[in-house]
């Protein structure tokens, strides 16, 4: 394995470090034992070599393949286009074959042949129809689709650029539970999706998503190809990635898109029913207050089961689910109708049984009301209080899991996330940190305005905003700002715009991915943003001196599904802020912090102007979540560090 790794490394022009093969070493270590691994691996160590190297390994011995799981698209790509390629050709003298790959997406993600030369009804959404712009943009998408599906090889859709709006790739896609399959539907043997899955049983390494891999794993019809090992990469999302999959929704829309699809199937006075109790639920989420539902009105209640029981009697009026199987367009609308009727009957079935339990711990999932937005309807919402019993059950115990990030351990140790995925007893896995290649507290300080007062809930106080601008003004610009939310970004934006000689972009002034590149190029210019950019901003070199953190990243006290996980765990008598609240921003304020060294040449200072960090009882905790900065509460050790690098810089 060290050999393999070593010519690993040889080829893609990197050097090995020490890191790197202790993980290599614990990798092959847990695939042989059967035994759960996560691995915290900070940035540098080259973590995705690790996992591949010994996962190529087992593939070619065990003849199956392994399914490398990943939280972002840039992430895939950079494995499938980069990492893959020059992995295989460097190893294929050295393995009985030159190893194989392939990228799995969800069945929406690929052109359905049949949906879109089949004519199937148009699903326009009703506020299209008061806006003559929307109808005509889609339309020109729709036209951009129907051009490339005649081109295409493969049907896939991040491959449509620029991309389109889910409106118009609605009309030409089908989700698992719509589609006819293979053996039934005209286009199978051309499918897509068919076809990718083809593809992935045959390959050595599948590359896929998280939420993919949940539904693989939870679901009773297999998607990924039978396999012994799955690589989670980007761990530390894979709580929020599974819950977002088995979170259901229901509103209006989702209510009349069953009765549209249902449309001449069954008799109209019934199809009429379920419109009615359908605008009865618009008119109850129009007029109540967004958040947490702790008890069911009754109202609400009368309204979910009459959903549940006239969705229902729909199903059963359009008899078996396999009649007309011999006509594909009757086929397909038919399914599309009871996928539809499905979703609305299970949701409304979920949201009643999250009730009538004796007490707080007993509950198992939380219902809330969303209020939408200009484009979107409220909605109602049910998630589970925890997935850890899922994970357990369905994810670890069929398969060898090796779980990996920069950012798994929290206080220094791996219990809060391993409680999370169901490993909170401590059996049947481990967690090593394998260390950084950086040296953090030569190349970093960690600077927290204690002097400053505490965040409140009106806007960033003057007194940051003057911090803020002397860091920036010490730095010469070369500044990334994370701000809790997009209005405290702005808010900054605008207010020292006039005061800064460098040039301010902010997150919503173009695309993040040309924003983030026009910041990487041009040294003195500043970036401020939100959470997309506390994960996914990755500037090497004298364009990101400074990283501005402007408050401890905790959760919003009113977010529904966070409160109410607060609220279990400390029914169960547990330290909900802990369990839940705090972890969540250690997460997230390390991910942060790790935005500053990207490469072994990278210096700076990250600047957290929450003095919470400081002198709150649970900073010790935060700060044991990050990496080993030089750290102060001095303003002026920051501001000189800061002007020494720019004049080094100069």
């Amino acid at each position: 394995m060290d050999e393999l790794l070593s010519i690993a490394v040889n080829a893609l022009g990197g050097s090995e470090r020490q890191g790197q093969i202790t993980m290599v070493q614990a990798v092959q270590k847990a695939i042989d034992s059967e035994e759960h691994l996560a691995v915290q691996a900070g940035t540098g160590t080259g973590k995705s070599l690790a996992y591949l190297v010994p996962s190529i390994r087992h593939a070619m011995d065990s003849d199956t393949p392994v399914v490398i799981s990943t939280a972002t698209i840039a992430l895939q790509r950079q494995l499938v286009d980069r990492d893959l390629p020059r992995l295989s050709e460097a190893l294929a003298k050295e393995l009985p074959h030159e190893p194989t790959f392939a990228i799995l997406k969800g069945r929406r993600n690929y052109l359905c042949r049949y949906k879109a030369t089949a004519g199937w009804p148009e699903e326009d959404e009703q506020d299209q129809l008061f806006d003559p712009r929307e109808v005509s943009a889609t339309g020109r998408m729709v036209q951009r689709i129907q051009e490339w599906a005649e081109e295409t090889e493969t049907g896939d859709r991040d491959e449509l650029v620029p991309g389109v709006s889910e409106q118009a790739w609605r009309q030409f896609s089908v989700s698992a539970q719509e589609c006819l399959g293979a053996s039934r539907c005209p286009s199978g043997p051309e499918c897509f999706a068919e076809l990718a899955r083809a593809r992935a049983g045959e390959v050595d390494v599948v590359v896929t998503n998280h939420a993919l891999m949940a539904i693989d794993a939870m679901g009773e019809l297999p998607v990924l190809p039978e396999h012994e090992v799955v690589v989670v990469d980007e761990a530390h999302e894979l709580v929020d990635r599974v819950t977002s999959v088995v979170t259901g929704e229901l509103s209006e829309s989702s209510v009349m898109l069953a009765v549209r699809r249902v449309g001449r199937l069954i008799d109209q006075p019934l199809a009429d029913q379920l419109m009615e109790a359908g605008e009865d639920l618009k008119a109850l989420l129009a007029a109540a207050p967004p958040g947490r539902i702790d008890e069911l009105p009754q109202v609400l209640g009368l309204t979910l089961q009459l959903i549940r029981d006239t969705s229902w009697r729909c199903v059963t009026a359009m008899g078996p689910r396999n009649a007309d199987k011999d006509d594909p367009d009757k086929a397909g609308q038919r399914k599309a109708a009871f996928t539809a009727l499905d979703e609305v009957h299970d949701t409304a079935v979920r949201m009643l049984e999250a009730y009538g339990h004796d007490s707080e711990s007993d509950r198992a999932e939380v219902v809330w009301l969303d209020a939408g937005t200009d484009r979107r309807p409220p909605a109602l919402r049910v998630a589970p209080l925890s997935v850890s019993g899922m994970l357990r059950d369905k994810l670890f115990g069929e398969r060898t899991v090796v779980l990996t990030s920069a950012t798994l351990a929290l206080g220094g140790t791996f219990d809060a996330l391993a409680a999370q995925w169901g490993l909170g007893d401590g059996k049947g896995w481990q967690g090593i940190d394998v260390g950084s290649p950086f040296d953090h507290p030569r190349a970093g300080i960690l600077y927290v305005a204690k002097h400053l007062p505490q965040p409140g809930r009106d806007g960033l106080p003057q007194q940051y905003l003057d911090e803020i601008t002397e860091l920036i003004e010490a730095a010469r610009g070369r500044t990334l700002g994370l701000f809790s939310s997009m209005r405290a970004a702005k808010a900054a934006t605008e207010a020292l715009r006039d005061r800064l000689d460098v040039p301010l972009l902010c997150q919503g002034d173009d695309s993040t991915m040309l924003l983030v590149k026009q910041f990487a190029e041009d040294e003195p210019t500043c970036l401020f943003g939100t959470l997309s950019l506390w994960q996914g901003v990755d500037v090497p070199g004298p364009s990101l001196r400074l990283v501005i953190i402007d408050r401890v990243p905790f959760p919003r006290p009113d977010d529904p599904l966070t409160s109410a996980r607060q609220r279990h765990v400390a029914a169960r008598g547990g330290n909900g802020f802990m369990a839940v609240a705090a972890n969540h921003a250690a997460l997230l304020l390390a991910q942060g912090v790790g935005r500053l060294l990207r490469s072994q040449d990278d210096k700076g200072v990250i600047a957290v102007l929450d003095p919470r960090l400081a002198t709150a009882r649970y900073s010790g905790f935060l700060l044991g979540s990050l990496p080993p900065f030089w750290r102060t509460t001095d303003p002026a050790i920051p501001r000189a560090a800061l002007k020494r690098l720019a004049t080094e810089t100069a």
